[in-house]
């Protein structure tokens, strides 16, 4: 298996339920915050209520949340005080490190586990190469930092490449 290949490519993160995750023996998730869960920059909480609800579901069906970001630890710290569930931001993903303390913050082993992120080269590089479920959303935005830019052009060809012509 290709290290950039996620075993499952879906539109948003409210596809993923209590029965999506028995499927494949998912106990917990790991989630990147911007473009995944809230669109980039944004700190309108009226606007993720959607996605607060969900979690809030998850982890009353005993699914175990935990952020990882490379967020500044100042947006992380906003989002994780109205999301309701612990993490990090400024994760260094893709770095296998940052994802073993966070599957380690769940006490589950990486099998269990599963990344959700909208980024081939941080969140399925990285959730892959820690023995991880990589899980690609669909980005909520386009309002990217340049170099995300530039990633999400290789990323079209690398999707392509596994079957998904997928334009975010």
């Amino acid at each position: 298996m290709s290290m950039l290949r996620p075993q499952d490519v879906i539109d948003h993160v409210t596809e993923i339920t209590p029965e999506f995750l028995a499927r494949r023996g998912l106990r917990g998730l790991l989630l990147d915050l911007d473009n995944t869960l809230v669109p980039y920059g944004s700190y309108e909480k009226d606007g993720a209520a959607g996605v607060m609800r969900w979690a809030r579901d998850l982890k009353l069906a005993g699914i175990r949340l935990y952020l990882l970001s490379n967020a500044t630890d100042r947006r992380a710290t906003y989002w994780l005080e109205h999301l309701g569930f612990q993490g990090v931001g400024l994760a260094g993903k893709p770095n296998p490190r940052a994802f073993r303390r966070a599957i380690g913050a769940l006490k589950l082993r990486p099998e269990q586990v599963g990344m959700v992120g909208d980024q081939v080269f941080t969140d399925v590089l990285g959730g892959n190469l820690s023995g991880m479920h990589t899980i690609l959303v669909r980005p909520l935005a386009s309002n990217s930092l340049p170099h995300t830019r530039v990633a999400r052009r290789l990323e079209r060809a690398v999707l392509k490449r596994y079957g998904h012509d997928w334009r975010p």
